[in-house]
């Protein structure tokens, strides 16, 4: 019983990290996201983001901190979208596992799949957001879950430029 109790510690700490490393593809431009498909399979027309300010968040459904952290991003969602923000939420799972997710937990977010594996776009641990200001430059990274709605937050988001 120790032992499994034991696992199951480890993995809880450990399971959102990815350890596998890999060549970095460059994410400093929003114009250089060439890798996401929206959940009918089409890709995602980043041109859509011009002059927005984006925060693009990495999560997958087996990641306990990513799922905790979601009611936090619709309410920075509803809160952001005054100041021209878009969130895209991205996992490199399987289209059906992230319909089936958006179909169950009923989240009003954009789901995007990423065609390329977390390490090749230098996600090592989930969740991992890249935020983006309304040239197109990714000006932040925040890894590990965050209290999006909380005022800190939100002012730091209001303030990007």
């Amino acid at each position: 019983m120790r032992k499994i109790f034991f696992f199951i510690a480890i993995t809880s700490f450990f399971g959102c990290r990815d350890s596998k490393k890999s060549i970095n593809i460059s994410n400093n431009s929003i114009e250089n996201i060439s890798y996401l498909l929206d959940l009918e399979g089409n890709s995602y027309d980043t041109s859509k983001l011009k002059g927005k300010k984006v925060l693009l968040n990495f999560w997958a459904t087996w990641c306990g901190p990513c799922i905790k952290e979601m009611p936090d991003l619709l309410e920075a969602q509803k809160i952001l979208i005054k100041e021209n923000y878009v969130l895209l939420l991205v996992s490199d799972e399987s289209q059906a596992q992230i319909l089936e997710f958006k179909k169950q937990e009923n989240y009003d977010f954009m789901f995007l799949k990423a065609t390329k594996s977390k390490a090749s776009l230098g996600v090592y641990a989930l969740p991992t957001t890249y935020i983006y200001n309304e040239k197109g430059q990714k000006v932040d990274k925040i890894i590990g879950s965050v209290k999006w709605d909380s005022e800190k937050i939100i002012t730091k988001l209001k303030n990007i430029k």
